[in-house]
């Protein structure tokens, strides 16, 4: 149906009272007929829309009595204990009542509700722009809460980053692959650790290229790369000499590229979830923050110590 609405405030009891008093007053008068009183009593017992049906029926059939209807499905239409009201369709009953019936009766009366009607109508929609006011000033509100929120985490990771560093640079960066953790330790203390993820092969040491597994044993930073496929990476000085000793008897490569480094481009948001599961070749990964915050405290030359 059109626009629905609620009678509240002053004019509310007004318009209420008025509706009570035509109903009374169309009671006695409806009883005059059986097709009448059927409709009416369709409305006294909250059937609504049966009643409406009712009253279009007897306007078909008596166009005589056609302002008595026009008048009490105005009524109904605009009845308060209707879940379906509808003020428009109540406006155009009473408004072609007194268009097509002008000495009826019923048109002082029609006058009046339209006026009432009016009246709940202008004041609903002063309600409902209020509300939407008032929802988008909520959402607003909640909006700025949640930039807040945002800054402070900001600044608090900004505060750890400031922290960190004034404790650095690193002297060693020690990984244990069996914890799944990289310590980065200055003057013997430690800066900070790391959870990270491994090769997908990720048990003892590594032996030859393609293996998947993360090597083991004492290396450098022996340089860097910012614009890596993985965010950013910290190469590591694999192979050492017992590393090639072990590939010659082996008769195979002992491969390379084994890197610390940070996400791959583009996955960034999976953050700390990358460390559910070991998917690397055989580099050690943290996430995007943290290659970046490592890349700042490890300088070239660093020892990194891998155990297992």
């Amino acid at each position: 149906m059109g626009r629905k609405h609620s009678v509240t405030g002053g004019h509310g009891y007004l318009f209420f009272a008025c509706i009570i008093m035509t109903l009374i007053c169309g009671c006695a008068q409806l009883q005059t007929g059986s097709a009448l009183k059927e409709a009416n009593d369709l409305f006294s017992r909250g059937d609504y829309r049966a009643s409406l049906s009712a009253y279009e029926r007897i306007m078909e059939k008596h166009p005589s009595a056609g302002d008595r209807v026009l008048f009490e499905m105005g009524i109904i239409y605009a009845y308060p204990r209707n879940e379906q009201k509808d003020y428009d369709k109540s406006l155009q009953c009473f408004e072609k009542l007194i268009r097509d019936y002008p000495d009826s009766m019923y048109r002082h009366v029609s006058e009046r509700m339209i006026f009432q009607i009016n009246n709940v109508m202008l004041k609903d929609r002063m309600v409902a722009v209020q509300q939407t006011l008032i929802k988008a000033l909520q959402q607003e509100g909640e909006r700025k809460s949640n930039e807040i929120i945002a800054l402070r985490k900001k600044k608090e990771a900004l505060e750890q980053k400031i922290f960190v560093m004034e404790k650095g640079p690193a002297e060693k960066v020690l990984i244990e692959k069996s914890k799944r953790r990289l310590t980065l330790i200055s003057k013997g203390s430690v800066i900070k650790t790391y959870k990270i993820a491994l090769g997908g092969n990720p048990n003892g040491p590594k032996v030859m290229q393609g293996d998947n597994k993360t090597p083991e044993g004492t290396y450098i930073i022996d340089s860097r790369n910012k614009d890596s496929r993985y965010h950013m990476s910290l190469h590591i000085s694999y192979p050492n000499e017992k590393d090639k000793k072990r590939a010659r008897e082996l008769g195979v490569s002992p491969g390379g590229d084994i890197m610390i480094h940070g996400l791959k481009n583009g996955f960034s948001k999976v953050g700390g979830l990358h460390t559910g599961f070991d998917w690397t070749k055989g580099c050690i990964a943290v996430t995007d923050e943290e290659i970046e915050e490592i890349e700042m405290l490890v300088p070239n030359g660093t020892i990194v110590e891998i155990r297992p």
